[in-house]
């Protein structure tokens, strides 16, 4: 990166909030607050609060050797199907194998890190870049893939150049469909609003000026009001902003979330009545920050129990000082699947891991539950049986509502690099799971739900759909799987021009 940022540009960092830190592209934040309401005290996790503990066998499996070798002179990031690609496609009538859902009609758009010069420090950092397929009638009438013009791309800036925020932000981690507008982001910075016919970069969005400090790769919809809520965590107080958008794309609330120190939060919940917050104890250390300026592979966040972790819950509609506050066991959550109120309980299913830059990040991930009583303070977390997995998705119907369905990425034991596998499809009413397993040589990615049939409500009526990677042919399709039948495999796959990186998340942007 070099030694053009200082330290005083470090503290106007930390003094004029987030910037392009994509390492928390999958990460949360903790910290035990002062001054807030009280932490409840939490129960030993437990198996035997969801029904049985029986699952279809994990899709963890040892790394095959028939997968592409491993070079351990290049980063894993730069290698394999991890690498960028170095060009803009724009192709028609694409190959499809199988036969498309002829209902299946819109846009599938992908976002993730493509370093424009293939020297990223870390899978995190590289530049956006969006992967759009169109499908209409039982055909895959289009690919197209761009980069996502922000500053530092059109600048061509390395990663860590100028004082990180607003525009200065890769928009790499998510791609948004809402209010009629294509939006992507980052962890962390303003978001950039596409052309949903190109994926052409129309320009910085700051929702007509309203928008302070960050907006996280993370809102979300709630789907009877069509109203977007989501949040920003900074470095300087408020450390932690919420933010509610219209339908029509106007931001009407905004407010600063008391939270004693700046931590690393990159997901948050909803239910029909509540946001719910995790502020988990990865934090943001001045000294490792400065050492970030001379060498960007140092992230600048640090594992500290010592702090605490907890759970806040506070009302939808706004209104931080009501957030409500319970102790939980330290730990890291990348993702959760959902959440929901019963009643007293606010419930929230979440990909869980014993740690994160702690030396032990990967060792014991789970599934797991997490169920807050409002009423008596009480906290409790059930740990499923079955196949671990991030990367979660589920039917956007049901966001905010109880659910039963969960979907989620499984992951292969690796040594060298992030090996993704399989489809794991948790069912939380009964406490199992099934799975797709793509093959030896193949990878999959987030498995993005699209409702099927208006008509049928039930939440896996619909559609699943992931980028999936042959390293043995060196080639990407698009696979479409009946979220009915996951156990089955692929109806379709759409066979991609050219290959497609493992990137994060995907949207869907439904015919008009």
């Amino acid at each position: 990166m070099g030694n053009h940022v200082s330290r005083r540009d470090l503290m106007r960092w930390s003094l004029l909030g987030a910037g392009s830190i994509p390492a928390a592209a999958l990460l949360a934040a903790c910290s035990k607050a002062t001054g807030q309401t009280a932490p409840t005290t939490s129960a030993a996790p437990t198996t035997t609060g969801l029904a049985p503990t029986t699952s279809a066998a994990p899709t963890t499996t040892a790394a095959p050797a028939t997968t592409t070798p491993f070079d351990p002179s290049v980063p894993w990031w730069l290698q394999a199907n991890f690498a960028p690609v170095m060009d803009e496609l724009e192709v028609f009538d694409l190959e499809v194998r199988g036969a498309l859902p002829p209902g299946l009609r819109g846009t599938y758009v992908k976002n993730g890190s493509n370093p424009q010069r293939a020297n990223s420090p870390h899978w995190f950092f590289g530049d956006g870049m969006t992967h759009g397929v169109w499908l209409d009638g039982g055909k895959a009438t289009a690919y197209r893939n761009k980069w996502v013009a922000t500053t530092p791309y059109t600048q061509k800036l390395e990663f860590g150049q100028g004082v990180p925020g607003g525009d200065n932000n890769q928009s790499n981690v998510s791609a948004l469909w809402h209010g009629g507008r294509l939006l992507t982001s980052g962890e962390v910075g303003f978001p950039y609003e596409l052309d949903p016919a190109t994926l052409a970069t129309k320009g910085l969005v700051d929702f007509g000026g309203t928008l302070a400090g960050s907006f996280t790769a993370h809102p979300h919809i709630d789907p009877a009001t069509g109203r977007m809520h989501s949040f920003g965590y900074d470095f300087a107080d408020p450390f932690l902003r919420y933010h509610i958008i219209e339908p029509d794309g106007t931001m009407s609330h905004i407010e600063g979330v008391s939270v004693p120190r700046s931590t690393m939060m990159h997901d948050f919940a909803i239910t029909e009545t509540d946001a719910v917050f995790w502020d988990l104890p990865v934090i943001f250390d001045l000294d490792l920050a400065v050492q970030f300026l001379t060498d960007p592979t140092i992230i600048p966040f640090r594992w500290a129990p010592e702090v605490g972790a907890r759970l806040g819950v506070m009302p939808l509609t706004g209104g931080a000082d009501a957030i409500q506050w319970f102790e939980v066991d330290p730990c890291y959550v990348f993702h959760h699947v959902n959440a929901f109120r019963r009643g007293d309980e606010v419930v929230v299913d979440v990909c869980w891991q014993e740690s994160m830059f702690g030396g032990n990040e990967f060792a014991t991930p789970s599934v797991r539950r997490w169920t807050a009583n409002t009423a008596t303070g009480s906290f409790r977390e059930d740990i499923l049986d079955v196949p671990p997995g991030d990367l979660p998705s589920r039917d956007p119907r049901r966001m905010g509502r109880e659910h039963r369905y969960g979907y989620l990425i499984g992951t292969r034991d690796d040594p060298n690099t992030v090996n993704l596998g399989g489809l794991v499809k948790v069912d939380y009413q009964t406490g199992t799971a099934e799975t797709w397993d793509p093959g030896p040589t193949r990878h999959g990615s987030e498995f993005l739900f699209v409702p099927g049939d208006e008509g049928d409500t039930a939440d896996d009526a619909g559609w699943l759909l992931a980028f999936v990677h042959d390293d043995a042919a060196n080639e990407t399709t698009l696979a479409v799987l009946d979220a009915t039948a996951v156990t089955a495999g692929p109806v379709a796959e759409v066979v991609m021009p050219r290959r497609v990186p493992y990137g994060f998340h995907a949207t869907w942007i439904p015919a008009q």
